[in-house]
């Protein structure tokens, strides 16, 4: 998967691609679907929601620039996968999901796999995360139609914010927070669920 899916197209921090290789994708995804857990593709994982395909998970990550002391905040748990390749690289993780039964279930398989570095919630994370802050880095895995500007204030100088916008024509973008304000770019089109909850 990392060699064919991921390195072959263009992600190339050795950390992250480390990370990829060692959190087991499968342990993510209902038991039916294992067999397609290493495939180039997102899989539901119920209620509605995915797993990103593992392409889109490295790009993300690698996108952020993590560093091993960072701290960072992570919206919308899904699974946990992307979670755990966040843990495995970063010195704290803060994740919140809106839907009980999948953050639960999260939990339990991020912990299970022995990451002690991370700190879950259940609730509308469009608000961010404002007692932690400020964080090195956000990374949101719902669109929204507009970036939330908790998420923007809840960044350090110089954290960086990667968050897919829009409906039907989504793009990534990375917003970097500066001492003028903030930088904008859109690295690539792609399609996630929609943001829920009360801030979006």
């Amino acid at each position: 998967m990392v060699e064919e899916q991921i390195a072959r197209r263009g992600v190339r921090d050795a950390r992250v691609l480390a990370a990829m290789a060692a959190v087991p994708r499968h342990l993510f995804v209902p038991e039916a679907l294992r067999d397609r857990a290493y495939e180039d593709g997102p899989l539901p994982i119920g209620e509605g929601q995915t797993i990103s395909q593992p392409y889109i998970v490295a790009f993300m990550t690698e996108a952020i620039r993590p560093g091993a002391a960072d701290r960072v905040l992570e919206i919308g748990t899904g699974s946990g996968y992307q979670t755990a390749v966040l843990a495995s690289l970063v010195a704290e993780v803060f994740t919140i999901e809106i839907r009980r039964d999948l953050g639960d279930a999260a939990r339990r398989t991020v912990e299970g796999l022995g990451f002690r570095n991370v700190t879950f919630r259940v609730g509308d994370g469009s608000g961010g995360w404002p007692e932690e802050a400020p964080f090195d880095a956000v990374l949101v895995t719902a669109a929204p139609d507009v970036v939330p500007q908790p998420l923007v204030d809840q960044l350090r100088p110089g954290g960086r914010l990667l968050i897919p916008i829009g409906t039907a024509d989504q793009q990534l973008l990375r917003v970097t927070r500066t001492a003028a304000g903030t930088e904008r770019e859109a690295l690539l089109p792609v399609r996630f669920v929609p943001m829920t909850g009360e801030g979006r």
